[in-house]
Parts: C-alpha cells; sequence; structure tokens
C-alpha cells in the first residue's frame, strides 16, 4: 500500500465519512476551513475556488479531496463550523452563578467581539439561504433553541416572566443579528461590546412601553 493512500485511510473515520481520525488530520482540516472562511468571505461562493482555499491553507489540491468532496460540500461545512465556533464563543463568556439576565448580556457581548474579529461570518451565513438553504435554517433555529432554552431556564428559576416562549427566542435573535451588523460589522472602532450589549439588556428588562 502506498503511503499517501495509508494516510488518507488512517484520517478518515470508520464509518466512511471524511471526518479526520488523527491530530495531524485535525490540524489540517482546521487549516482548510479557516482558509475556506477568508476565501467564501473575500469572494463570495461563486467566485471562490478550491484552488483558493488549498493555496491559502498550504495543502495540496488532492489533500482537499480526503476531507470534502466539493466546493458545496466545504461550505457546509464552514456553515456549520461558524454556528459552532459562535456558540463555543457565548458559552466560554458565561460563568456559574449567573442571572438570566446576565448570561444574555454576557452571551450578547461575546458575540459583537466574536462577528468584530470574524467579520466574514455575516457574508458567508447570508449566502447560505442561496447556496445551501438548510444550513442556513438550521443555523438560526439552532441558535434560537439555545436562546429558549436559556429563557425556560430564567422562568424556572423565577428570574424571568412566565409566557415566554420560541418567538420571543427569536425575537431576542433578530434583535442580537441586526446588533451585530450595525456595530460589529458596519461600526467604527469607538463602539464597545459590552455597552451594547448593557442596552440591549435593558431593553429586554424594562421594554419601551412607557409605565
Amino acid at each position: 500500500m502506498e503511503q499517501g493512500t495509508a494516510i488518507k485511510r488512517d484520517e478518515e473515520s470508520a464509518n466512511g465519512d471524511k471526518s479526520p481520525r488523527t491530530d495531524r488530520g485535525r490540524r489540517t482540516l482546521r487549516k482548510l476551513l479557516d482558509a475556506a472562511a477568508i476565501e467564501f468571505g473575500e469572494k463570495g461562493f461563486y467566485e471562490a475556488s478550491i484552488s483558493g482555499i488549498t493555496q491559502r491553507a498550504g495543502v495540496a489540491l488532492g489533500t482537499f479531496y480526503t476531507y470534502f468532496d466539493s466546493k458545496d460540500a466545504i461550505f457546509r461545512g464552514l456553515v456549520n463550523d461558524m454556528s459552532e465556533a459562535v456558540k463555543r464563543a457565548a458559552r466560554e463568556a458565561l460563568t456559574e452563578p449567573m442571572s438570566a439576565l446576565e448570561i444574555e448580556r454576557r452571551a450578547l457581548a461575546a458575540f459583537l467581539r466574536f462577528a468584530s474579529e470574524h467579520k466574514e461570518v455575516y457574508r458567508i451565513i447570508d449566502e447560505a439561504e442561496f447556496v445551501d438553504p438548510a444550513s442556513y435554517r438550521a443555523h438560526y433555529e439552532t441558535t434560537a433553541a439555545r436562546i429558549r432554552e436559556r429563557l425556560e431556564a430564567g422562568m424556572a428559576a423565577g428570574e424571568l416572566r412566565d409566557g415566554l416562549g420560541e418567538a420571543h427566542a427569536w425575537a431576542i435573535m433578530g434583535m442580537n443579528v441586526f446588533l451585530g451588523l450595525r456595530y460589529a460589522i458596519w461600526g467604527s472602532s469607538e463602539w464597545d461590546a459590552d455597552e451594547i450589549a448593557s442596552l440591549a439588556n435593558e431593553l429586554l428588562q424594562s421594554g419601551v412601553g412607557k409605565r
């Protein structure tokens, strides 16, 4: 057996998919996804190319196909990878104990910082609506589901009012997404993630109606 074939088979998982099983394979996959984020972020899906991704990653063109079957496949993988990165950024910003409203403030501030450092996330997620609608929908559905879980935990703890549900979670997500667009993507260097998150948190706590 040739050495290259042995390495390739070692990096593929036992059930026949292309998930790497070795540290070396995982590092190469990470290089490809990071390179794809830059390539798609700069050029968009239709102008981006596999050769452009592999050149940015510093790997051979043939190596790409050890992990992905096509440009569509790596794009889908990238959307999922970015969704996980957003979730991880929010989770890492949370500590125990923390009130329900403080969790929302911290999670939003973490998202704003992430989006500011990874501006390509908006273009890539937006393109997914047309390139891979299933991934696009899954991104927002799983994000809203996490917010709803937090709302339910807050209600159970007696920190949030009763009756909060799916629509409230989607409303909060919509606010967060557009705050990210306005300040993390379009904003100048003067904006502050914690300040924006605190303003949004005040809106969640007090609403906008006169009392």
